[in-house]
């Protein structure tokens, strides 16, 4: 028992070692002791706040089948494993240290050479010991990642004013949306009703995100096509499909990374920050103002055809 409690704690390394051998053997690359900052956690009192996490990392590699000759084209780049951690560090906020554990695993997992991956995340400033996980994946296990694998398609994102929401021209805006190319995402406004204030900076953008989606829940009213969603994966599915959909910006804009740059208070801004996000192909105003940003973006009339 006091060598298995003792293994249990030891660098992934060592756990890999002891955790069987396949009939061939395979190499490993390791990564120890990476520290890096994030703000993650599901407590209230770790957003707005970043800690410190430490990364140790293992992966096993399939042999080369011909003399790697000194040739780093051949082998798995230590960078795959740096660049997986960075790459879903900066892609949204997290919750958990799992969830962050099994997208660097599933990310790592996708280069044609990694065969199986030990990934352990510890929280450094959670207490007075380091608090972590740690996950074995195997190729064949990891999901589908972003940004490899397959090419999402890149939508057209439509900002309505509420007087568009409001228009009996929306049918027909819809309907030529609907048959166009390219998905189309809706953002709205807040709503004409007077929302409540506070003095307090993090209620108030609670507040204001409620707003903007209780708006969105008006349009969806309009129009059974005008489905709200809130999460990337839901977005993702809607875009694939070529199926209209209005966005929740809540935990979108709570989650990322920079979601400080999104402020729900101006929605035009926050529509141009989405569609960054969402690499869309165009913006369109209808009923209003053009959004700031160097995306491509028009405004269009009520009743304009887009």
């Amino acid at each position: 028992m006091t060598s298995d409690s003792k293994l249990a704690f030891e660098h992934p390394e060592a756990r890999a070692a002891a955790d069987g051998q396949p009939a061939k053997p395979l190499d490993r690359i390791s990564l120890r002791d990476h520290v890096t900052t994030a703000e993650i956690g599901a407590f209230q009192q770790e957003r707005g706040t970043t800690q410190r996490l430490r990364f140790n990392v293992v992966v096993e590699v399939s042999t080369p089948e011909a003399p790697l000759d000194d040739d780093v084209d051949k082998i798995l780049s230590y960078d795959t494993i740096t660049e997986a951690i960075e790459t879903e560090l900066a892609a949204e906020r997290l919750n958990l240290l799992e969830t962050l554990a099994e997208r660097v695993a599933d990310r790592i997992l996708w280069a044609p050479q990694a065969m199986r991956v030990f990934v352990r995340i510890e929280k450094l400033d959670r207490g007075p010991g380091a608090l972590g996980v740690e996950i074995v994946r195997t190729r064949g296990q990891e999901a589908p990642v972003q940004g490899v694998g397959e090419d999402m398609p890149h939508p057209v994102v439509v900002h309505l004013s509420n007087a568009a929401i409001a228009a009996p021209e929306l049918i027909g805006l819809l309907d030529a949306l609907e048959a166009a190319r390219a998905p189309a995402i809706l953002c709205v406004g807040h709503p004409d009703a007077v929302s409540p204030t506070t003095p307090r900076e993090m209620p108030q953008r609670r507040i204001d995100l409620l707003s903007l989606e209780m708006n969105a829940w008006l349009l969806a009213a309009r129009d059974r096509r005008c489905v709200v969603v809130g999460t990337r994966t839901e977005l993702e599915w809607a875009m694939k499909h070529n199926q209209i959909c209005v966005w929740a910006p809540s935990k979108i804009v709570l989650d990322a990374v920079d979601g400080a740059e999104a402020d729900p208070r101006d929605p035009l801004a926050l529509t141009a920050w989405f569609a960054r996000l969402m690499q869309a192909v165009e913006i369109l105003s209808v009923g209003g103002d053009v959004p700031p940003g160097d995306l491509p973006a028009r405004a269009l009339a009520i009743g304009e055809a887009p």
